[in-house]
């Protein structure tokens, strides 16, 4: 099980360092990013920070992702997933606590997402916005590895895979579960695998 230490972070910089990001072009999509925070639980596991979309939300309410959204005007992605982060769960980060980019992901709903791995040291307990964020959770990197992570499943509606990751108990989607799956091929084993051929649910596609 991996720690939480400096070993952990030098290891995820050099790999994100050598990773050849994919960055698609917009098209028509509205530009948003998301922080992929790694971050130590009490037992001293390394994790990654996942949270709860509150219910009364008007779009993809309840649904599980990670801190972010779109990108203001005069934003770079980094600059707009610290902010999401600092806003939705009320961990604030510096610009020095960015270790890298992963690829983009081109949603079905219409936005082209940036991921922004990022590293947090000690924080005490998280605030999540109650407009905004229902739960917070760190979740053990340990829990994406494993038979059966991820999950790849056929629908009628399209030739690509959909992509699920078994987290908590739950079953998580793209876009979260592609970026969670990347997360773990790439910062984790230096694999420099892609993961925006795999598609979302139809329930997610609006």
């Amino acid at each position: 099980m991996p720690a939480f230490d400096a070993r952990l972070r030098e290891r995820a910089r050099l790999h994100l360092a050598a990773f050849d990001r994919r960055a698609h072009q917009r098209n028509g999509l509205r530009s948003a990013a998301v922080a992929v925070v790694l971050l130590g639980d009490d037992e001293g596991r390394a994790c990654f920070l996942l949270t709860r979309r509150a219910a009364a939300l008007r779009d993809h309410a309840g649904q599980w992702a990670l801190p972010g959204g779109r990108i203001e005007a005069g934003e770079s992605a980094e600059q707009a997933a610290l902010r999401e982060l600092m806003e939705e769960v009320g961990l604030r980060l510096g610009r020095g606590s960015v270790l890298g980019l992963l690829d983009d992901y081109p949603t079905r709903s219409g936005f082209l997402i940036t991921p922004v791995v990022v590293w947090s040291g000690p924080t005490g307990p998280l605030q999540p916005a109650p407009d905004e964020v229902q739960e917070i959770h760190r979740v053990p990197l340990a829990d994406l590895e494993g038979p059966g992570v991820p999950r790849l499943i056929s629908i009628p509606e399209s030739a690509r895979p959909v992509i699920q990751m078994p987290v908590l108990g739950k079953t998580i989607h793209a876009p979260t579960a592609a970026v969670l799956y990347q997360l773990r091929e790439v910062v984790v084993h230096g694999r420099a695998t892609r993961v925006d051929h795999l598609e979302q649910p139809v329930w997610a596609w609006s």
